[in-house]
């Protein structure tokens, strides 16, 4: 059965309260109805990476304050962390900061900060008792994705190989601590939809920790089926963020959306339930599928604000969230095995 409502702390971590440390707005969630919070991993506020690494005891303080407010922590993400993973140098300026002072302007020292923290994760989800790390690929083709001139041979499997090689390492640290890496799968990254993902798991060599995070969010401003997406790979989505989208073309802006603002651009990011996502059929396939971890809000509007959309949020997940049938529906009418019955039903 999927668990939830939660929530991504990301997008709602601010300088006022209740919004400033991880006790008051464990508080703020927990009055709201959710049940768990997903951390972001690179705001010491509400997680240190480094200290979650050396402490058990560490982590167990963390978790003993959302636990306080009768909350779970569902995941410790590391999207931007994992972003630095891999940059391509147009991006490196813009990149840098989602790195700390001290390795900016340095990217190798940034590739081996970020490539360190991803790993940090998994031993501190470890000891939480966590499953899965949400976070991004990185990405070193990005800017090829609409080629012009035409990309040179050889150039999208000389990335995927460069991609796996700096990823297969920290594939082999989750392994050794039990836990699943949920790449989310977004533009701007290299595993930006299924055939990239299939082309990264080849080049990782079906590593079993390469999962994905699903958000269908990212598919409808794609116009990719979210639903057969599930179908073709729920047995590596390892994460859920529920997030409601939609995409609106018109004569001015499309699939690229034209450089404009959120507003103005065809596909925008809604609250839940203002968008197009048909979250019926998606909790539907993944109660089908076993999916068994939480229904995360990723809260991002480009109209509606974010605390109105957060208290909006619960109650939609809540009401999403399915229960598995105990017994099938037609069970009433069932009766046990007859072979002579089943020879004359068959006419033999």
């Amino acid at each position: 059965m999927i668990k939830g409502p939660a929530i991504f702390l990301a997008q709602f971590m601010g300088d006022e309260a209740p919004f400033n440390s991880l006790d008051s707005i464990c508080k703020w969630a927990a009055g709201l109805g959710y049940k768990g919070v997903q951390l972001p991993g690179w705001d010491a506020r509400c997680i240190d990476l480094n200290k979650a690494a050396e402490s058990k005891s560490y982590c167990e303080d963390v978790a003993a304050v959302v636990a306080k407010h009768g909350l779970e922590i569902t995941e410790i993400a590391t999207h931007l962390q994992g972003q630095l993973v891999a940059v391509h140098p147009a991006y490196n300026e813009m990149f840098d900061a989602f790195a700390p002072e001290a390795v900016q302007g340095n990217p190798d020292a940034r590739t081996e900060w970020a490539v360190q923290q991803v790993k940090n994760a998994a031993t501190a989800s470890k000891h939480l008792g966590l499953s899965a790390v949400p976070s991004f690929t990185g990405a070193l083709m990005w800017h090829t994705v609409y080629p012009w001139p035409q990309r040179p041979a050889g150039l999208v499997e000389g990335g995927f190989k460069e991609l796996a090689r700096r990823w297969t390492p920290i594939l082999n640290h989750f392994d050794s601590c039990g836990v699943d890496v949920a790449w989310e799968v977004h533009p701007g990254e290299d595993v930006h939809d299924g055939a990239t993902f299939e082309m990264m798991l080849d080049a990782c060599n079906n590593h079993a920790r390469a999962c994905l995070l699903y958000d269908p969010s990212h598919f409808v401003l794609q116009q990719l089926d979210y639903l057969h997406y599930i179908d073709l790979y729920h047995d590596r989505i390892k994460a859920f963020h529920v997030k409601d989208a939609e995409f609106r073309p018109n004569g001015r802006t499309g699939v690229y959306g034209g450089y404009q603002g959120w507003q103005d651009r065809a596909g925008r990011f809604r609250s839940l339930g203002d968008g197009q996502v048909d979250f019926a059929a998606i909790f539907s396939l993944l109660t089908k599928y076993g999916f068994d971890s939480w229904a995360v809000l990723e809260w991002e509007c480009c109209f509606k604000d974010a605390t109105q959309g957060a208290a909006e949020g619960a109650p939609f997940i809540a009401k999403h969230i399915i229960t598995p049938p105990a017994k099938a529906f037609d069970d009433f009418a069932g009766s046990g095995v007859d072979e002579a019955q089943i020879k004359r039903t068959l006419g033999i």
